[in-house]
């Protein structure tokens, strides 16, 4: 049975040793409060294991991983030509919606319409044939994944958006454009479809003709979605194999949906 005791493990036989075995995850800072909520349960199942998460980036769980100096690397998205003879293993997908007050008239916004109100081209929606009326241009604060996805999509550096406010997390993103009949967002997909169809005056526009919907980015037909995955160097054994196969098992769907990515495990 195990002790209470941090790194102390006992036998069935009950005799003590230090049998207490760590499973070494870096790099996506996406993925890692995911990863470290599916360590969290992982250790409940398995009182040996102590599961340590650490950040620094998609790229720091390449290399850690291919330099032997972690068990699992965790990247936010996939994985490049040149690191073709890691293995990934997706675990959650993440898209963002573009998200815009439900009064607003305005149904569709093409990629160019949009870059061009996020960089101040655009000021006003009857230049997009909604109202006339000011745009207010919702943007992520920095450090937010959900910015660097909506970036990377339009080919902007940070320093190109013009906002006038800036958020935090999903939910303040979602509130502040219920709140704004001229305001206009991005959120994480699965946060902003729960709220449309929970009574909240939001409505998630198309992007590139293609509907913003969980099941859209489930099917990979919606452009504006990546892969969270797990990373090794060669096939998994042992304690990380394990790992890997709970945490792409839909014993663990509750967690991802929590953090409003979407699930891949039926």
């Amino acid at each position: 049975m195990a002790a209470t005791t941090w790194g102390y493990f006992k036998t069935d036989s009950g005799q003590a040793n230090n049998s207490i075995e760590k499973l070494v995850l870096t790099g996506s800072s996406t993925v890692a409060p995911l990863a470290s909520e599916i360590g969290k349960r992982f250790e409940s199942l398995h009182s040996n294991v102590r599961v340590d998460v650490q950040t620094g980036g998609s790229s720091r769980g390449v290399n850690d991983v291919r330099a032997g100096l972690a068990n699992i690397g965790m990247a936010s998205r996939a994985l490049k030509e040149k690191e073709s003879e890691l293995l990934s293993f997706t675990i959650a997908l993440d898209g963002i919606s573009i998200i815009i007050n439900q009064a607003n008239p305005v149904t569709v916004l093409n990629k160019q319409q949009i870059i061009d109100i996020y960089t101040g081209k655009i000021v006003n929606w009857q230049a997009v044939g909604g109202k006339d009326a000011p745009i207010t241009v919702v943007n992520k604060s920095a450090g937010h994944s959900t910015l660097e996805l909506f970036l990377h999509h339009f080919g902007l550096e940070s320093t190109d958006v013009k906002p006038h406010v800036i958020i935090g997390d999903n939910q303040q993103g979602i509130k502040t454009v219920a709140g704004n009949p001229d305001a206009i967002g991005y959120v994480s997909i699965g946060a902003a479809e729960y709220a449309a169809t929970h009574n909240i005056p939001i409505q998630l526009l198309p992007l590139e003709g293609i509907a913003a919907s969980v099941a859209n980015v489930l099917n990979h037909s919606f452009p504006l979605s990546r892969p969270l995955n797990l990373v090794t160097r060669e096939a998994p054994t042992g304690t990380a194999k394990d790992f890997i196969d709970f945490a792409s098992s839909a014993q663990v769907n509750d967690l991802i949906e929590a953090q409003y990515f979407v699930p891949v495990a039926h």
